[in-house]
């Protein structure tokens, strides 16, 4: 006789999608209209535009947000120190990184900031990556897994010796990318990939 499965709330895995599921009902708001506030944690961003590559994931997302293109956390500046206390709450990592996606966007000429929208939670800094390798996990986004590179930083004057991040191949327009060598894929081969990927919204 098969032993029935105990569920446990306190189990990793259950902690970790209770995050999920609290993201994905925060409300959905203008990725350019981020305002400042507290807090480090997670979010999801969401396309609706018309960039002909995107565009299966686009018309998934038009009437509601619900396939994100990419996700990710904003961890607070230091860590806890040896500190008990959540450093979560004390830090604006949350609303900086959000607005730092918004320029990335705005810098290049083949999307708009007016077609994506965000959901963002402010999460007990223990709990931040957790929740991020679990909405990676349930969503594989596009920029996360096959058009990497959208959350990468300027490497700094000296430093542009490595690559390009691939997502610069299909949305050239970020200065610092441009002074970086060649990407690994071309564009071609990402266009391909991104093809492939949209495959699974046409089922």
């Amino acid at each position: 006789m098969t032993e029935p499965r105990v569920f446990n709330p306190l189990d990793k895995l259950n902690l970790g999608n209770s995050i999920v599921d609290a993201l994905l009902e925060a409300p959905i708001i203008p990725l350019g209209e981020i305002k400042e506030f507290n807090g480090a944690g997670i979010y999801a961003i969401y396309y609706s535009g018309s960039y002909a590559a995107y565009a299966p994931l686009s018309e998934r997302n038009r009437t509601r947000a619900v396939h994100p293109i990419y996700v990710g956390k904003a961890i607070p500046k230091g860590g806890r120190k040896g500190s008990i206390k959540d450093a979560s709450i004390e830090s604006n990592a949350l609303a900086a990184r959000l607005r730092e996606h918004a320029e990335s966007i705005r810098a290049v000429k083949s999307l708009n900031i007016a077609d994506f929208t965000c959901r963002h939670l402010v999460v007990d800094d223990i709990w931040i990556s957790l929740g991020e390798t679990l909405l990676i996990h349930r969503f594989e986004p596009l920029w996360n897994q096959v058009v990497d590179g959208f959350g990468n930083h300027d490497p700094g004057s000296g430093r542009y010796n490595g690559k390009r991040p691939v997502w610069d191949e299909l949305h050239p327009g970020r200065a610092w990318a441009a002074k970086c060598q060649a990407a690994k894929q071309e564009r071609a081969e990402v266009l391909g990939a991104t093809k492939k990927y949209m495959d699974r919204f046409k089922k």
